[in-house]
């Protein structure tokens, strides 16, 4: 156990020192998402129900080709050689997919849980509430956050919080 323990930490220190490598994505999981999407949604609810779509678009990507793509036009070819080339191969690893990873009552999942995705989402929540917009996105963070210094700058913006000078934000009380 420990042997796979420490594994697993090299794994993540190895991904973390090398962070700085990721301008590129894989187009077939998107392409996967996609398919698991349309084929749960063309079962029947009382089985769709039981399905974690996660566990289907892992099972199916372990069993095809990476389809990296480090550029617009590199994506562009990527997508297209996966929608017209791997198109039925897709569709039959998502529904071997759902025939496998159909849920066991007695079966134990424990989901992985990144800490780095978890800890951006918390940032991004205390974003809305701090800036007091709802509509925040890691799409329009960087627009928003420099209308608000403009705003600001500007003396156009009122900040509408009830709290007094001296109390600190709870930001537990933020979280989801």
């Amino acid at each position: 156990m420990s042997n796979s323990n420490s594994s697993l930490n090299a794994s993540i220190n190895a991904h973390q020192q090398h962070s700085f490598i990721k301008n590129s994505r894989n187009v077939m999981e998107m392409l996967v998402v996609e398919e698991v999407e349309k084929q749960i949604q063309c079962l029947p609810m009382k089985t769709a129900k039981y399905i974690k779509a996660s566990e289907v678009v892992a099972y199916a990507l372990n069993r095809l080709p990476c389809l990296y793509a480090t550029s617009k036009r590199g994506w562009q070819r990527q997508w297209h050689h996966g929608k017209t080339e791997l198109y039925q191969k897709i569709s039959t690893s998502v529904r071997q997919g759902i025939a496998a990873v159909q849920r066991d009552p007695l079966r134990i999942n424990d989901p992985l849980n990144f800490l780095e995705d978890q800890a951006a989402q918390t940032a991004l929540e205390g974003l809305k509430v701090l800036l007091q917009r709802e509509d925040i996105s890691w799409d329009n963070l960087n627009n928003v956050v420099e209308q608000t210094l403009l705003n600001t700058q500007q003396g156009n913006i009122t900040w509408r919080n009830g709290r007094s000078d001296n109390q600190t934000f709870d930001w537990e009380k933020h979280r989801r």
